[in-house]
């Protein structure tokens, strides 16, 4: 290189892609549709919304809604919505809700579910979590769902028939509902583990 010479430019910066922390779909499901669900959700038998060893961790009531039929309106409105999410916001290369959907039911005083992520350890990969509120606001109080991506949380919408959707690493919880009752539906979108 002769002297006096620019020295060329020796770094390549990477390019990542930039995974949007949520995003949220207003009026999915009308109130009518939302108190269907509601009213299959608790048709079926509820049982307790277990995890692996603290038993204050996680209060709620679940059931499970699987493709059916009668109710495939559900999954179909929800595919619909997710796959549009996907390719505008996450980009995730995904296949599907492979789990079924989970009907949960949070009650006053105390129910709730602390910090924690979505993911799994040797099993599915989910890459998605998304979640209904099928409540109508005003029927209750606490029960927030809550993302971290700071210290301080965001605290999502709560208006009936709202989709959230946000990657099923981030951290999040649901407050403990003080009054009333919180219903929602929960879906786990899977897809190939992430490289």
């Amino acid at each position: 290189m002769k002297k006096n010479m620019p020295r060329p430019n020796t770094f390549y910066p990477l390019y990542f892609d930039h995974v949007h922390p949520y995003s949220f779909w207003q009026n999915v499901f009308t109130k009518e549709e939302c108190e269907k669900i509601i009213d299959l959700g608790t048709s079926i038998p509820l049982e307790c919304g277990e995890t692996v060893g603290n038993n204050d961790f996680r209060k709620s009531s679940v059931s499970w809604i699987f493709p059916d039929p009668e109710i495939n309106w559900i999954f179909e409105k929800l595919s619909h919505h997710i796959n549009v999410i996907n390719d505008q916001f996450f980009k995730f290369d995904i296949f599907g809700l492979a789990e079924g959907l989970q009907f949960t039911k949070y009650e006053a005083p105390d129910n709730k579910y602390q910090k924690h992520t979505d993911r799994l350890f040797n099993t599915l990969t989910r890459k998605i979590s998304v979640t209904v509120q099928l409540s109508e606001p005003e029927t209750y109080t606490g029960g927030d769902l809550c993302l971290y991506q700071e210290e301080s949380p965001t605290t999502l919408l709560k208006s009936q028939g709202t989709l959230i959707a946000f990657p099923s690493f981030m951290l999040h919880e649901v407050t403990p509902v003080e009054t009333g009752t919180r219903y929602s539906l929960v879906a786990w979108v899977t897809g190939k583990p992430f490289r």
